[in-house]
């Protein structure tokens, strides 16, 4: 993600701009007031932009720290002003987990004007494999926190925007095997965001789309019939779960959307060449047999409907390139949304 783009995902109202789980961005504006003998001077103002980014495939993320707009009116020693950047990492888990930080060195001090002359930097942070919780997903959990502190030189107080902590997206590395062949993992931003499907007319995933959408605008209208069904992935208190290293649930998941399918679109449903579509999907925690095995998800909590087989094929795997390109790893810890698009 560029700078360019940051400023303009951000515009003049949102604090953070996704543009995937490996490049997100935040910013927040200072403005400060300069007195003097207890009178209002002048006024200074900028604002800082923190984008994180993460190549494929890696466990280093950088943070590149772009400090814009700095300017000052009236009467005030701003040129003078030591702003201070600075990083940390609260809250990791496991607690014996360790990160290395590279590139600039923090907590730094530079003037107002040594930031308006070069504002830019860069810090990486990386966490090594072999450290993480999970078994074999190796799963360490962070949470990165960037933070600036204002100080006025001789002569001159203060008041205003005098510090502040602009917000990141977690950080978390893994190295699941299912993911990629990349022998030491990966890193990504921990965030529930959508997978999108299109109901466009010549979207080649158009009828599961269609489908989908009436399970979340009209599910008693969809089958198996309930009065109670509200499915999930739809917002982010009830997102979809990702469900890999349990084939028996994967695989009773389908049976159980398969038996739907035959009871209430008959034993010949795949007729002219038909899929029993479900959702929530197999591959998830939230599919057709959660009840079975979750005590607290809703029975029938789902919905199934005779589909087209080419086009829900292509649904599929549509959905198994965003759980590996999204580095959706299994269980509870991840989580991810569908959004029907035009």
């Amino acid at each position: 993600m560029t700078w360019e783009e940051c400023r303009d995902g951000l515009g003049t109202e949102n604090r953070v701009y996704v543009k995937s789980r490996f490049a997100v961005c935040s910013g927040a504006s200072f403005t400060q007031i300069w007195s003097r003998n207890g009178q209002p001077a002048g006024s200074s103002f900028f604002n800082l932009r923190v984008v994180g980014t993460i190549p494929l495939n890696s466990r280093t993320i950088t943070y590149t720290y772009h400090y814009t707009d700095l300017g000052a009116v009236g009467t005030n020693g701003a040129a003078a002003m030591g702003i201070t950047t600075s990083a940390t990492i609260p809250f990791i888990s496991p607690s014996t987990a360790k990160t290395t930080q590279g590139g600039t060195a923090m907590p730094s001090t530079r003037t107002f004007a040594q930031l308006a002359a070069s504002g830019t930097f860069a810090q990486t942070q990386t966490a090594a494999a072999g450290q993480g919780s999970n078994g074999t997903t190796d799963t360490v959990f962070g949470v990165y926190q960037p933070s600036v502190k204002i100080k006025p030189p001789a002569g001159y107080t203060l008041t205003g925007n005098l510090e502040g902590s602009p917000f990141m997206f977690a950080p978390r590395w893994d190295k699941a095997s299912y993911l990629n062949s990349f022998a030491t993992g990966a890193a990504v931003f921990s965030m529930i965001t959508p997978m999108l499907y299109s109901k466009a007319a010549d979207a080649p995933e158009r009828a599961v789309a269609l489908h989908i959408e009436k399970a979340f605008k009209t599910p008693g209208l969809t089958q198996p019939p309930s009065s109670t069904k509200k499915v999930p992935g739809q917002t982010a208190g009830a997102p979809l779960t990702r469900l890999y290293q349990d084939r028996k649930r994967r695989d009773d998941n389908r049976a159980q959307a398969v038996n739907a399918c035959r009871r209430h679109f008959g034993p010949d449903y795949t007729a002219g060449g038909k899929d029993c579509d479900e959702y929530p999907f197999a591959t998830t925690y939230e599919g057709a047999a959660g009840s079975l095995y979750d005590p607290e998800q809703l029975r029938d909590n789902y919905s199934v409907m005779a589909l087209d087989s080419t086009q829900n094929q292509a649904a599929g795997t549509l959905l198994g390139q965003f759980l590996t390109k999204s580095r959706l790893i299994d269980g509870p810890d991840d989580g991810f949304l569908v959004q029907i698009v035009p």
